[in-house]
């Protein structure tokens, strides 16, 4: 059973609404006797504005997984408050938080993740399957959205079937498909040639360019370089927050 949820208002500024923000978050890993095994996050203060395109970056170890995990509702923090959408999903149940990581986040994961046993469409309407949507709704909206990836000739493929970048194309349609606040990438380029990679980076940039949230983790200057804001970390903790190679909007304002 879940907690009462805090009431926690979110920030509203002349940038914009406030897509995730983390307040305070500490992610502390304990051994078995109690003691402190690992301090992850040591107190983390960050707000993503709707329609930014954000880069995380830090070294292994710096805390970036740990972070994305928890933007990504796979994990929870320690200590701190996480607003996902305007709304605190730290003390939501397991059930309740599933079900609202399913509507407002969309995956995009270096390995792919694509089911083999099923083909292009199916493997994006899975995320509608688990909502409950209707099958020619589902397979309605899976066609739409490969479509504005660039394989609709490819609906019937199975993932051994494709290319590298059509399967990061096909992972691609599937965060999309539930029309998410967020759409998260870890590393999505770095199962592909150079070339590939830069045609997904490309995708990433029309797709910010049509107004949707991105957040990336990403280990390569270069791909950071692409993204409008980048967020460093070290130790557990933001070691700098400031401007990408692409310059923000003036209804983002600076970069924190």
């Amino acid at each position: 059973m879940s907690q009462a949820a805090p009431i926690i208002t979110p920030v509203a500024t002349s940038r914009g609404k406030s897509i995730v923000e983390l307040r305070g978050v500490k992610r502390v890993y304990y051994k078995s006797n109690g003691e402190i095994l690992a301090e992850a996050l040591r107190g983390v203060d960050v707000s993503i504005y709707e329609g930014q395109y954000v880069a995380i970056m830090g070294q292994s170890g710096s805390g970036k997984s740990t972070m994305m995990n928890i933007l990504g509702c796979l994990d929870r923090p320690t200590h701190g408050n996480y607003l996902l959408d305007g709304k605190e999903v730290s003390v939501m149940g397991d059930e309740e938080l599933s079900r609202y990581r399913g509507r407002k986040i969309g995956f995009v994961f270096q390995a792919f993740n694509l089911i083999p046993e099923l083909n292009v469409r199916e493997n994006v309407e899975v995320p509608l399957f688990y909502q409950g949507i209707a099958p020619a709704v589902r397979r309605q909206r899976a066609t739409e959205v490969l479509t504005k990836v660039g394989l609709e000739n490819r609906l019937g493929h199975r993932p051994n079937e494709l290319s590298g970048g059509q399967q990061q194309r096909t992972a691609i349609a599937r965060a999309l498909v539930t029309n998410p606040a967020v759409l998260m990438a870890d590393e999505p380029t770095g199962n592909l040639d150079s070339a590939t990679g830069r045609a997904i980076l490309d995708m990433f940039d029309e797709l910010h360019a049509s107004g949707i949230t991105i957040i990336m983790v990403t280990h390569d200057p270069l791909v950071a370089e692409r993204t409008q804001r980048v967020v460093r970390l070290k130790d557990g903790l933001v070691e700098t927050d400031g401007p990408g190679g692409r310059a923000m909007p003036a209804a983002a304002g600076d970069a924190h």
